[in-house]
């Protein structure tokens, strides 16, 4: 066996809510195709997120990793803020 660590899982979503103390809810959002119309349709997750420092806020796009359960509901963590809300 090697040393070296499998990848972890990314996605890039927006921060729909901040009001939980070091977690934050993300709106991931993919593209998929109807299996008999071939349209392509828009379907949503949401998940939750620990964000140590309480850096992300309301409308930020972020980029989340998969990492072990660290709640009930919390199985990501933030990497990094990839774009601030805009005003």
């Amino acid at each position: 066996m090697s040393n070296e660590k499998k990848a972890r899982k990314q996605r890039v979503g927006v921060v729909i809510s901040d009001k939980m103390d070091k977690t934050r809810v993300v709106r991931i959002e993919r593209l998929t195709q109807h299996p008999l119309y071939r349209k392509r349709i828009k379907k949503f997750v949401n998940a939750k997120f620990h964000d140590e420092k309480n850096q992300a806020k309301e409308g930020d796009k972020v980029r989340i990793e998969e990492t072990r359960p660290l709640s009930k509901d919390k199985r990501w963590r933030l990497v990094e803020i990839i774009e601030a809300r805009k005003e």
